[in-house]
């Protein structure tokens, strides 16, 4: 017995220091995570600082949707022209902000009135149906994240709006929204767009024609397969009423 109350003691302190060990790698891998979580903004930042003085090349939805479209058609290319904002309709840019986020000129980036709005949604209908998303956020989205909804996937989208809103004027931000939005199958830009559904520029759309493809811009690829969508028609009709009172940047 006295044997075994004198081992005691070694034995808890060989626990300790078991516990102490697993702690320390516990320690060292958060850390590790988090350096990993900074260099990630890091290289964000690094981007979207690029991306005041020069345009875009592509974006992430762009390279997800020609590898979609690729697996089917090897050959298969993106519609994209990039365009400066004095060639951007502003019937376009009115019929957008007023679809998509009519508080854009006012908010940081991100408009929490819409986001506590579709958590209240979501939470009724058991799972992550509406974002709340400003058009800053979109451009985040589209800019480097995926179509996932998930509140992890928010929550960077989030970060890297503010990011935008930081280092961006409203009108680069609204300028490059336009010219990377996706608006069909394979098409994206406002040039694009205008050309594929109407046939002319950008600088050429009309009223009607704004709202229209403003009203597209929820489900691009579904409108550009049903045209004739009774919904699209409503909801083209009330942008329409609606653009003429926005003042874009």
């Amino acid at each position: 017995m006295k044997a075994l109350k004198r081992g005691a003691p070694a034995a808890l302190r060989g626990g300790r220091g078991r516990a102490g060990s697993a702690l320390r790698w516990l320690g060292k891998g958060l850390l590790a995570a988090l350096a990993v979580l900074v260099a990630l903004q890091l290289w964000y930042l690094v981007q979207i600082l690029w991306w005041t003085r020069f345009d875009p090349k592509s974006t992430s939805f762009m390279r997800e949707q020609l590898h979609r479209l690729q697996e089917k058609d090897p050959k298969a290319q993106l519609k994209f022209q990039w365009v400066p904002y004095e060639r951007i309709s502003p019937h376009l840019k009115r019929a957008v902000v007023a679809a998509e986020d009519a508080n854009f000129s006012e908010h940081d980036g991100v408009d929490w009135d819409a986001i506590e709005r579709a958590y209240e949604s979501n939470q009724k209908r058991g799972k992550v149906v509406r974002g709340g998303s400003t058009i800053t956020m979109q451009l985040a989205k589209n800019l480097f994240l995926s179509g996932e909804r998930s509140y992890v996937r928010k929550a960077q989208e989030l970060a890297i709006a503010f990011m935008l809103e930081a280092v961006m004027s409203k009108r680069r931000i609204l300028e490059i929204y336009l010219n990377v939005a996706e608006w069909g199958v394979g098409v994206f830009g406002s040039e694009a767009a205008a050309r594929h559904y109407f046939g002319v520029g950008a600088a050429q759309l009309g009223p009607e024609q704004a709202a229209r493809l403003a009203a597209m811009l929820p489900r691009p690829r579904f409108y550009d397969r049903n045209r004739a969508s009774p919904a699209l028609e409503r909801r083209a009709a009330i942008i329409g009423r609606w653009a003429p009172a926005i003042d874009p940047p």
